[in-house]
């Protein structure tokens, strides 16, 4: 049995009026990610191939270039029905079908592993995953018969005063044998309040035909909640968060309040770095061993060289390499730079477009003034060699380029290149007029 091939279908047709929002519930997002995309990785983690996201026609076009298949439901006419749309996509599939929904965020590859694996051990035709949350809410419950067996799942909307009683839930989430599936879909009926297609009903369905159907019960009842509110989608993003935190500092990483750390699944961070509370981590940063990220940092598609230095109150913009021991201090801005090993912006600085050498100090207030002469020409490059010493407020008008060595004298708006070893001043001469401040008080 282990050979058998596995496929997923993955119910995102709804818009879940719900979240009260103009974008679709799939798509919102959580730590980088799309709702549906941490459950289209739990999919593949489980050796899911293919995968068959079914969509609203509005939300087609967002699954370009994600791998998957995408079957169109045209109207959202029940869970029976989002399925049933997948079938084409899988014609002459022959092998286990698991069936996702899109709005479970918290679901893992690990988990969905087991409940193939529980389905397979026990040969059956469809396996539910069930849990038993603290609060059941609306969802289907599982009802089993006296020896313990399932017999049919009763939606929270249709359940009985009895039903609703039961405290083991269905997730939505299911392994079936595909020759049992698609009969049973093609079976179902609008039997409900709703008027729609509900794929719980193939379970009573399967059993009345003698067919073998099973519970497997999730240890963590998080895994299988579905979100539907904002309040929801907050509560999974704090445990995604958690998780994310808790692979960091099991793996060597300094988080002194993972609580208020917020990190994306893609950034990768060395042993031995400590990140400092009011942090955010995204995209595909990276950091070396050895630096510190101070409090209040974003950092988002950032490089952080071993050794150093980041805020507190810092932006690292996309494009931004920070070279080893070197320093991004307070209330500094980079974007899109290179900074070189041992090279310190300490305080007060927007650095754009920019690549400064080794060992430069760049003093507070400097601004690389990058944007284009003309409308429609790329943003100019300020180069700052290495060994430079640049003074309070500069500005450097790109494009140009400071030598080795140089110095800038305080004050001073740079708009032509400096010479290895010279001293930059650009502005106005200081004049003192005597006695002008009594003279006024005269007045």
């Amino acid at each position: 049995m282990t050979d058998t091939p596995l496929a997923a279908v993955v119910m995102a047709g709804g818009l879940g009026t719900r979240m009260r929002s103009a974008v679709p519930k799939h798509l919102h997002e959580l730590l980088g990610r799309r709702m549906i995309d941490w459950v289209l990785e739990a999919g593949r983690a489980s050796g899911a191939e293919p995968i068959v996201v079914v969509a609203s026609p509005s939300t087609r076009g967002e699954f370009d270039g994600s791998g998957v298949a995408v079957a169109v439901q045209e109207r959202p006419l029940g869970t029976g029905d989002a399925v049933r749309c997948a079938e084409q996509a899988l014609a002459g599939f022959d092998g286990d079908v698991l069936v996702l929904s899109g709005d479970t965020p918290l679901l893992t590859g690990e988990l969905l592993a087991e409940l193939v694996g529980a389905h397979r051990a026990e040969g059956a035709d469809v396996t539910i995953l069930s849990t038993e949350p603290p609060d059941p809410r609306l969802y289907g419950r599982i009802v089993r018969d006296g020896a313990g067996s399932v017999v049919r799942i009763a939606e929270g909307t249709d359940a009985s005063d009895d039903e609703r009683l039961i405290r083991e839930i269905n997730t939505s989430i299911y392994v079936f044998r595909s020759a049992a599936l698609w009969p049973a879909v093609a079976r179902l009926q609008p039997k409900n309040v709703q008027g729609e297609l509900y794929l719980t009903d193939t379970v009573e369905l399967l059993v009345a035909d003698g067919g073998r159907v099973r519970a497997f019960r999730a240890g963590d009842w998080r895994q299988g909640d579905g979100v539907n509110t904002r309040a929801e989608l907050a509560s999974a993003a704090a445990v995604l968060r958690d998780r994310i935190n808790e692979r960091h500092l099991l793996a060597g990483v300094t988080i002194v309040d993972p609580q208020t750390t917020w990190i994306e699944p893609t950034v990768e961070i060395d042993a031995d770095v400590v990140v400092q509370p009011f942090t955010i981590l995204r995209g595909t940063t990276r950091i070396e061993t050895g630096a510190e990220i101070g409090a209040n940092t974003i950092a988002v598609d950032t490089h952080v060289g071993a050794g150093a230095v980041v805020g507190p109150f810092c932006y690292l913009r996309p494009g931004t390499a920070l070279g080893e021991s070197s320093k991004a201090g307070t209330f500094v801005e980079i974007k899109n730079s290179r900074i070189g090993d041992r090279t310190k912006v300490p305080h007060l600085s927007y650095i754009g477009d920019a690549d400064i050498g080794a060992d430069t100090n760049i003093g507070a207030g400097a601004i690389t003034a990058n944007f284009p002469h003309q409308p429609g020409q790329p943003k100019g490059r300020t180069t700052i060699g290495s060994n430079v010493r640049t003074g309070v407020h500069n500005s450097f008008v790109a494009p140009l380029e400071v030598g080795d060595g140089a110095w800038i004298a305080a004050g001073s708006v740079i708009t032509q290149d400096v010479p290895a070893d010279a001293l930059g001043i650009a502005r106005p001469r200081q004049e003192n007029k005597e006695g002008y401040a009594a003279r006024q008080r005269e007045r």
